[in-house]
Formats: structure tokens, sequence, C-alpha cells
């Protein structure tokens, strides 16, 4: 068992897939540090909610779950200038951890080359399970409640997310014309 594990991902909602990827990294290690990535971007049609936003529905999703906050924090982190700083910038505004899980390939290719082991997450219905597809069935008007804890989905409702990523769907379609 590791000590403590780094998961980084934007949670642009956090959906039932995060949560199974955070249940499994925890019976790999003691402690897993959740790096909530991109924490600078927000109001974007890919980046709607902002880094507190998604650390408040992170926490929700995880207390209702049952995850012992004793087992895991939460740290924003923006994009660095460049990719090989943005490596040094997780080291700096995180405790020290053994082992990475991540998908992303860019992520994972830094990380190795910073010298950490780094593994996949098994994913758990991907395509069904992905914050693209959240957003996506939120503008088409489908039902999407399904693909998040339910904690999530109240506070999305209470921030009013879903009229947010109308907005900037529209806001990204004028920007559109006009180039």
């Amino acid at each position: 068992m590791f000590k403590r594990a780094l998961f980084v991902g934007r949670f642009q909602p956090f959906h039932y897939g995060h949560l199974h990827a955070v249940r499994t990294i925890l019976e790999e290690a003691e402690e897993l540090v959740i790096v909530v990535g991109s924490a600078q971007m927000s109001h974007e049609p890919d980046n709607p909610f902002t880094a507190g936003e998604r650390i408040e529905m992170i926490q929700r999703a995880l207390d209702a779950a049952g995850v012992d906050r004793r087992r895991y924090m939460l740290i924003p982190i923006p994009d660095a200038p460049a990719h090989r700083v943005w490596v040094s910038q997780v080291e700096s505004q995180t405790p020290k951890f053994d082992i990475v899980y991540t998908n992303q390939p860019l992520t994972r290719r830094l990380l190795m080359e910073a010298g950490y082991e780094v593994r996949g997450i098994r994913l758990h219905k991907r395509g069904q399970y992905e914050a693209t597809e959240i957003r996506r069935r939120i503008l088409a008007g489908e039902d999407w409640r399904v693909l998040v804890p339910e904690e999530v989905y109240r506070f999305l409702k209470e921030i009013d997310g879903e009229g947010r990523i109308r907005d900037l769907a529209k806001t990204d379609t004028v920007n559109n014309r006009r180039r």
C-alpha cells in the first residue's frame, strides 16, 4: 500500500466516474491528494465552474459517499505558463506523494519524466461518465442527473450550473460568429 497518492482532474463537474476513481485509489493508498487542475479556469464552455465550486461539489459528494475526510485533501492548482514548470508547481503546492494516478497523456508524461510512478485509472463506464457528456446533456435538455452523485446535482441546481452552461454556450457561439 502506498502512503499518499496524487489524482489530478478538472472535475467540470465531478461525476460517478471520478467517485469510482477516488474509491479505487483509496484501496491502494492510505491518503489521496486530489488536485483540482486548471484552477484559474471558469465561466468557459469546457470549464464552467470555479475551483471553489469544484472543491465544494467534490467535498459534498465524498462526504455523502462516506469517504473519510482524513484520507484525502483537495488542492486547487492553476495551469503553469510552461508544461515543464507544472510539475514543480504541483510539488510545491502539495504534500509529498508516492504515486500518481491519471489517464491524461500529458500529465502522465510530465510526471513520469519527473521520476514518479504513474498508473492509469480503471475507467468506470467511460463514455457515460464523462464531464463532456454531462455538459452536452445539459445543453440538449437531456437527463444528466443519473451521471453525478445526488449532492453534485443539488449543488449545481443551487448555483444554477445548468443556466451557466447554457449561457456560456451562447457566448461561445456569438464569439465564434464574430471571428
